[in-house]
């Protein structure tokens, strides 16, 4: 098919194998006070903005009975409030293990721009946060033409089409049908389709399969292909229009 245009994640999609240093640090601030968390719990709301990922964390019932028991009430706006003000310098400080380029992905985005697309993106980060991760992409030889964060559209990121829209305004692509979004995670897919835009998962070293590349690459075949199918199934799940193994896979959807 020929798109209008395509639009791409970060973190888990295009940087950042396995999406890993956002789940180190929600791991840590969790474990500072206390609290106990599960790369599951910690990766079931990736790509949401920040602020709402520890939210809908801490509505999470397990969770949430720790929290009453170390504290002895019901965690509160402030506490959500606190846990962000840990996260983002944490996360800066992590960033510069968390911006390597994925494989295959400066030579599919040569390919695309050889076709005559333009490519944007979106991300779950905040503009503070991506500043370093672009500036780094960039040097390695990855920049897409737009991106954007959830501070430029009042905070209402994923699932929220709003990023999306902003990607067509700048663009000025006008068919929701013949745009591509690319992501990493569930959250990903629900944007899209909020949006009314043809969606696609990338599998390997995305949040939905959840292992780094250490992890990835000291599998068996079998277990690959186990890890694989597993997160296939959360994207068919999720009723993703297309399934990419990897970023490759979106040429062969893209004339």
């Amino acid at each position: 098919m020929k798109w209008e245009g395509i639009i791409l994640d970060w973190a888990g999609t295009t940087v950042d194998f396995g999406s890993m240093a956002p789940v180190t640090v929600f791991k840590d601030i969790f474990e500072k006070r206390g609290i106990t968390v599960t790369n599951e719990e910690i990766r079931r709301p990736m790509g949401m903005l920040k602020w709402d990922h520890i939210q809908t964390m801490l509505k999470m019932p397990r969770i949430q009975q720790q929290w009453k028991n170390v504290f002895g009430t019901a965690p509160q706006n402030s506490d959500i409030n606190d846990l962000y003000n840990d996260f983002t310098p944490m996360l800066l400080h992590m960033l510069d293990e968390g911006t390597k380029v994925k494989e295959h992905t400066i030579d599919t985005i040569c390919e695309l721009r050889r076709r005559g697309y333009q490519i944007g993106s979106t991300t779950g980060y905040t503009d503070i946060m991506m500043k370093p991760v672009c500036q780094s992409a960039a040097q390695q030889g990855y920049e897409p033409e737009f991106w954007i964060t959830p501070d430029a559209v009042g905070g209402f990121g994923r699932p929220y089409p709003y990023m999306i829209f902003r990607n067509m305004e700048y663009f000025k692509w006008q068919q929701v049908s013949c745009i591509l979004k690319v992501g990493d995670t569930v959250t990903d897919i629900w944007e899209g389709k909020h949006a009314g835009v043809k969606t696609a998962g990338i599998i390997i070293g995305s949040s939905v399969m959840g292992l780094s590349q250490d992890e990835y690459g000291n599998l068996t075949a079998e277990e690959k292909n186990m890890a694989c199918e597993k997160a296939r199934k959360v994207y068919e799940e999720a009723g993703t229009d297309y399934i990419f193994q990897d970023i490759r896979d979106v040429l062969c959807v893209a004339e």
